[in-house]
Formats: C-alpha cells, structure tokens, sequence
C-alpha cells in the first residue's frame, strides 16, 4: 500500500525532504503524497521515512491503494530507471 497523510497533519515540514521518491508535497491545506510515487520506502529503506519522522503519526497505509512488496519494489525499479 501507499502511504497517506491525514488531516490531523500540522504542516511541520518534516516529511517532505525525507521522501525519496518526492511523493510528498503540499496540497490545499496539508501535505499529501502520491501513490503513484510512494514505495513506502522499499528500495531505499527498511521502514517508512516519513512515518518515521511524523511528530503526530498522522501518516498510515492508505487502505485505498492496496500494493504488495514486490509491487512496490517494481514501482521503486521503475521511478529510479533500475
């Protein structure tokens, strides 16, 4: 699965720079991210950076986008051109 940030996120700036892939950016009102960018970090880390760094855990897998690891690994192949 993706990740998603959710509307308890307080604009803290800290998640954006660790994304990888830059599926984080700014939206309306909060920080979104892409599903069709986010690896939850496979491919570059073991554990979600953002989640990792979230100072109010508003960020969970998004149960809309449902992936399996090696889904997500072929996504990291395919957005680093490996």
């Amino acid at each position: 699965m993706a990740l998603m940030i959710t509307d308890e996120c307080i604009n803290c700036d800290v998640c954006e720079p660790e994304c990888p892939n830059g599926a984080i950016y700014q939206g309306q009102e909060i920080y979104e991210i892409d599903p069709n960018k986010c690896t939850e970090c496979v491919g570059h880390y073991d554990k979600p950076q953002c989640q990792i760094v979230c100072p109010i855990d508003c960020i969970p897998f998004n149960p809309q986008v449902v992936e399996t690891k090696e889904q997500l690994l072929q996504k990291f192949y395919k957005l680093t051109a490996k």
